[in-house]
């Protein structure tokens, strides 16, 4: 009667932990737990609260390509086929113009913050690699480091002054390589600076320096450099949500 009862109580605990986890992935706010759609929800959720008109543009996006259709459709006789058609770019475009305003309100709701370009560096392409917060200062000021085709990026915020010197002195141990391209920015909004909206776009348009061998060459010896340096601990603020939601925007956006 045991052996009889085994594969129940197995199939019993198997079906337990199964609801359990669909429970915490229900819970969750990870994206990575998450389902398309729920992806959907929440970058509109976290979009919409600081982007009022979002639901009418989106509404007119959707809305627009359907107009469209049924006024070509009945001049052809078409109606169906282009209105379908038009359902179709409708949830594509308005799905783009959510990408492109989830992104704008991450950016907006974290602009002056400490710590704030960690947003811009987390919606870079996949073939860049970041590392936030390299080193700081006890005035608060941070520089963090890229890498990806334009080349190895150091990007400070802070005072300029200090940035400057600060630029320099990492450029000089990061340069890891004989023909490593050292890039420096400082973000901000002063005359010669990256403002935070335009950072991940300022990066991307860079000129391709690196084939992948190099930037996999060059991340080998960034990780020996960083094992010898002191790890600097995160400033609070917008670190710990920011990177969440915007990660979960561009999953959103862009699929797991």
């Amino acid at each position: 009667m045991a052996k009889t009862l085994e594969p129940k109580e197995a199939k019993a605990r198997a079906k337990a932990a199964k609801k359990a986890e669909k429970e915490r992935r229900r819970n969750s706010n990870d994206p990575a737990d998450m389902g398309r759609m729920r992806q959907f929800v929440e970058a509109y959720k976290i979009t919409h609260q600081h982007d009022k008109a979002l639901p009418w543009i989106l509404l007119g996006a959707l809305l627009l390509p359907i107009v469209i259709a049924v006024v070509v459709g009945l001049l052809i006789k078409q109606v169906v086929f282009l209105v379908i058609f038009g359902v179709l770019i409708g949830i594509i475009l308005a799905m783009l113009l959510l990408t492109q305003r989830a992104k704008r309100a991450a950016l907006k709701r974290y602009e002056g913050q400490a710590g704030s370009a960690q947003v811009a560096l987390q919606m870079l392409p996949k073939r860049w690699t970041s590392e936030p917060g390299i080193t700081g200062n006890k005035h608060g000021d941070l520089i963090h480091r890229t890498i990806g085709p334009g080349g190895l990026v150091l990007i400070g915020e802070g005072e300029p002054g200090r940035m400057r010197q600060m630029l320099a002195s990492e450029a000089k141990k990061h340069k890891v390589t004989e023909n490593t391209p050292i890039l420096t920015v400082q973000m901000g909004n002063r005359e010669g600076q990256v403002p935070l909206d335009q950072l991940t776009r300022h990066l991307t348009k860079l000129p391709k320096v690196l084939q992948p061998f190099e930037i996999t060459e060059i991340k080998s010896r960034l990780r020996a450099l960083d094992a010898v340096r002191p790890k600097l601990p995160m400033p609070k603020g917008p670190m710990p949500t920011s990177a969440r939601q915007a990660r979960g925007s561009r999953q959103a956006l862009r699929g797991r």
